[in-house]
């Protein structure tokens, strides 16, 4: 059984959940980033949180670490929500270029059948940082001319906020932090699809010593 205390919701929205960034719906992250857009949580942290609940933006209000103190949350690769109000209270803002194209679920999946321990904290830094370990580095000016000669998984290190910024407009994924995360980043690490079933790890400056992974 999953440790609830390392994680505060669970969400079914990813925000580079775009159809142009995503494949596999059966797979699912940890993340630092809280996705909103339809998620749950437990009791015992609503019971927590329910007292000093706000009456508007409470998404970026749990994304706050005073709020999910560490706490991560599980998102999946490909949504199981879509997000269809151009008309709203955030004025339409990231709809057109991030909301509409999302790619929405469409395969049955059987998560009772699956095994879905690599999710627990403790077993998730090592499966991940696994992954990451396969991945080619790439360096220099035309990441994505070079990404896509290569043709594998490759990981990008960015330096700052407005590095990160700039290779992900570079890609057309989304560029913004809240409270010094990035969104949908573990430990400093943004995942996407480029060229499907590539995936690009965008990898934050103290990302890799978190992971333990060897700089090369």
């Amino acid at each position: 059984m999953m440790n609830l205390r390392s994680i505060m919701a669970v969400s079914s929205w990813n925000d580079n959940g775009q159809k142009q960034f995503v494949h596999d719906p059966k797979i699912l992250y940890r993340s630092d980033f809280f996705p909103g857009l339809g998620w749950m949580l437990a009791r015992s942290t609503w019971d927590e949180l329910s007292p000093k609940w706000p009456k508007a933006y409470w998404d970026d209000w749990l994304r706050l670490k005073e709020n999910h103190k560490g706490r991560q949350f599980i998102r999946p690769e490909v949504c199981r929500t879509y997000n269809f109000g151009e008309h709203g209270s955030s004025l339409g803002q990231f709809f057109k270029q991030y909301l509409e194209p999302i790619k929405l679920n469409d395969v049955l999946v059987d998560w009772k059948s699956m095994n879905l321990s690599y999710l627990m904290e403790d077993k998730y830094i090592k499966h991940f940082a696994d992954i990451v370990q396969k991945a080619k580095p790439i360096r220099g000016s035309d990441l994505v001319l070079k990404a896509r000669n290569i043709g594998s998984d490759v990981r990008i290190q960015y330096n700052d906020q407005p590095d990160f910024e700039y290779i992900a407009g570079q890609f057309g994924i989304f560029e913004e932090w809240k409270d010094g995360v990035p969104r949908t980043a573990y430990k400093g690490i943004v995942v996407f699809r480029y060229h499907i079933p590539q995936r690009i790890f965008l990898i934050g400056p103290d990302s890799l010593k978190q992971l333990r992974v060897n700089d090369s």
